[in-house]
């Protein structure tokens, strides 16, 4: 899966990204992106432009915007068997920017029971890339309060939201060691191609969503401040010795 990320090299994401114009405005590092917060994206119905879409999604068809907790992430192998992703992938795709993603390995020593190690990955070139994305809008009904699970009283505010979720794929050579699943990374070459392509061309998309080249990548441990998402601080993608983690 993927469940935290980070954008840090700001100054880098125009080059990666050069058919738009004007860089985001108001971008701050960020060092442990987590799900349910805003995330740097470029949606298909707006190409030409950066967009800020929120992580975990929400289908148009939700009864309850809480059901982006459980959508961080979308298997590619089976988007076309989910009512929920089925359609979004020919309609509705967008590019997640990120430059480095963590993912938690066994610990090979044992360590403290149920102990894993936090890793942190990323292109060696340590640029910005793309994760595969699907995207939906959520418009509350503005309608008369209604009782959660909990019993309590939530008003239905009829708000709008945009929100994603970030397709997985099966893990490369690097990544299996690490995690049996890693994140759909799009080449540059097919940025354009992934945002652009039409209904009839969800065959072709779906090539786009193997694993990515391992010799590309990196990956080294990082400390366990980065287990919490409150934690967002330089020192969440730092190398660090394994032995020190636990």
């Amino acid at each position: 899966m993927c469940g935290r990320y980070t954008l840090v090299r700001l100054a880098d994401v125009l080059e990666k990204f050069p058919w738009i114009e004007h860089g985001p405005p108001d971008l701050v590092p960020r060092y442990n992106i987590a799900p349910t917060q805003p995330l740097l994206a470029i949606a298909n119905d707006h190409p030409e432009q950066f967009d800020h879409l929120v992580w975990g999604l929400v289908p148009f068809w939700a009864k309850d915007p809480a059901i982006g907790n459980k959508m961080i992430n979308a298997r590619a192998e089976s988007l076309a068997e989910k009512p929920a992703f089925r359609n979004l992938l020919k309609r509705r795709r967008c590019l997640v920017i990120a430059d480095g993603f963590y993912e938690w390995m066994p610990d090979p020593a044992g360590g403290k029971k149920g102990g894993k190690i936090p890793m942190y990955v990323q292109m060696k070139d340590r640029k910005p890339f793309a994760f595969a994305g699907l995207w939906d809008t959520w418009k509350g009904s503005g309608g008369a309060p209604a009782a959660s699970e909990d019993g309590r009283t939530t008003v239905d505010t009829g708000q709008t939201l945009r929100t994603c979720t970030i397709i997985t794929t099966a893990a490369n050579d690097l990544m299996k060691p690490i995690h049996d699943r890693m994140p759909a990374i799009i080449p540059p070459e097919d940025y354009r191609c992934w945002l652009d392509a039409k209904d009839e061309d969800a065959v072709e998309l779906e090539k786009m969503l193997c694993p990515y080249p391992a010799d590309e990548m990196t990956a080294h441990p990082v400390s366990t401040i980065v287990n919490s998402p409150k934690n967002e601080v330089p020192a969440c993608i730092e190398a660090v010795a394994k032995e020190t983690l636990f």
